[in-house]
């Protein structure tokens, strides 16, 4: 039987054009499938920039839903004596800061010894700090050079650190003892070699003692002592660092661009969505073609809820909706805002704007809610996500379909290969008879004309 590369060799028909003719034909049942899949997964995909959108929104929401959002401060320095962080609880006012003392460590270091590797004697090293801590550390004689004395004191991790510094003399190598903290805690008290040869070979220098000092300063007249050169509590929310003694001038004002900026965040978000929103469910009466969501109840539900809680009220003792703020609620869906009046209560009422968006309690203000309610539409088992799982199970199934029409595609179109090459058999074995008999009728004429 031919195959399909020799269709129409036997009868002369062109079946290998008609079978693929016959095969785009079939073929064709699959378009409309993958048409259908194609707009399920534009479906998802656009569920999905109406989520992004809408976690926008959320952050945005979120940024006003804590009353530390309407704290922000901002500072200024003038003078090198601080430097400064300062935190959402420092309040608002002008401070005077004059650093007259920085906080330093203690030292002392020992008579020098000829050679730093050499062993000096089995021994102890008794240490006590002004706070009243001691560190205590022994060497056997194996182990003694200044060298291992060093060492064991720093490995004691007490509080104090050990070095070696050469003088240049002839006796150069001393043992240096520094406290790692600032302040009279920290200062090293007293300092005991043990008895034996280690005892005699290090003698302190008192000539070379540091005592340790205390950083003092004084803020808008008020005395200051600090163990450190970092001081905190000194100014409610300010951690000072101390970086030379001078006079500095502090002022803590509230940050209301900060504030009035994340409420035109908030604005600028559900404004995007808005927009977002419009793109995917708007119908073009010039081409007559809709939105991917045109018409989508899970949309519908979204848009629904959210223009509800933007235009309805809140109980709250100086403002009960978004109108009285200066926002506006347009026919398209949009927000606009007045900034002036939004400028005027964040510097005038704050506390009052402070309380409609992050609420008196826990989760009743106008943000709480509004990140609530997106969150039930984004967060697992939400809206967004029923939505896109009832499409994700249409395109299984759509995907399984289209296999089974691929399937009986190829099953008929090789029913037909097998139909045309009988035909081309049968054709071809009539042509090669009709030729037999021509071939005997033309010579029996041939013998009746003799």
């Amino acid at each position: 039987m031919a195959t399909i590369s020799s269709l129409g060799i036997g009868s002369g028909l062109d079946l290998t054009g008609l079978l693929d003719q016959l095969e785009s034909a079939e073929n064709a049942k699959l378009t409309p499938i993958s048409q259908q899949r194609k707009s399920y997964e534009t479906k998802i995909s656009a569920f999905g920039l109406l989520e992004n959108a809408l976690d926008k929104v959320r952050d945005a929401a979120a940024a006003l839903s804590d009353a530390g959002a309407f704290a922000g401060v901002k500072t200024s320095l003038s003078g090198d004596a601080v430097s400064l962080t300062a935190s959402e609880e420092t309040p608002v006012g002008n401070y005077d800061i004059a650093v007259t003392q920085r906080a330093k460590s203690s030292s002392i270091a020992t008579l020098g010894v000829p050679d730093r590797e050499a062993s000096l004697g089995a021994g102890s090293v008794d240490i006590t700090l002004g706070n009243g801590d001691s560190i205590s550390v022994s060497v056997d004689e194996a182990d003694s050079s200044l060298e291992d004395i060093r060492d064991a004191i720093n490995d004691a991790d007490g509080g104090v650190v050990a070095s070696i510094v050469n003088d240049g003399s002839g006796t150069p190598h001393r043992l240096v003892l520094s406290s790692t903290q600032t302040g009279t805690d920290a200062e090293i008290d007293s300092v005991t070699f043990g008895a034996g040869s280690f005892g005699d070979a290090l003698v302190l220098d008192g000539d070379t003692a540091v005592s340790a000092e205390n950083a003092k300063l004084t803020v808008n007249g008020i005395t200051i002592e600090s163990q450190s050169n970092r001081v905190e509590g000194a100014i409610q929310g300010v951690t000072l660092d101390l970086d030379e003694t001078g006079e500095t001038t502090l002022e803590v004002t509230r940050d209301t661009a900060g504030i009035e900026k994340k409420i035109e965040a908030f604005v600028d978000a559900y404004n995007d969505f808005q927009g977002s929103l419009s793109d995917l469910t708007a119908f073009n009466s010039d081409s007559g073609v809709g939105g991917v969501l045109q018409g989508n109840s899970t949309v519908r539900g979204i848009e629904s809820s959210l223009r509800n809680l933007v235009g309805g009220s809140l109980e709250s003792e100086a403002f009960s909706s978004l109108d009285d703020l200066g926002f506006k609620l347009e026919i398209d869906g949009t927000l606009t805002l007045d900034e002036e009046k939004v400028e005027d209560l964040v510097a005038n009422r704050l506390g009052e704007l402070t309380d409609f968006f992050a609420g008196v309690d826990e989760s009743d203000g106008f943000a709480d809610r509004f990140e609530s309610a997106i969150g039930q539409m984004t967060e697992e088992g939400g809206l967004l996500e029923n939505a896109t799982s009832g499409l994700e199970t249409s395109i299984e199934s759509t995907e399984q379909r289209y296999e089974r029409v691929e399937a009986q595609i190829a099953s008929t179109i090789e029913r037909y290969r097998t139909q045309f090459s009988q035909l081309d058999s049968l054709i071809a074995q009539m042509n090669s008879t009709s030729t037999y008999l021509t071939q005997q009728f033309d010579a029996l004429s041939a013998q009746l004309e003799q």
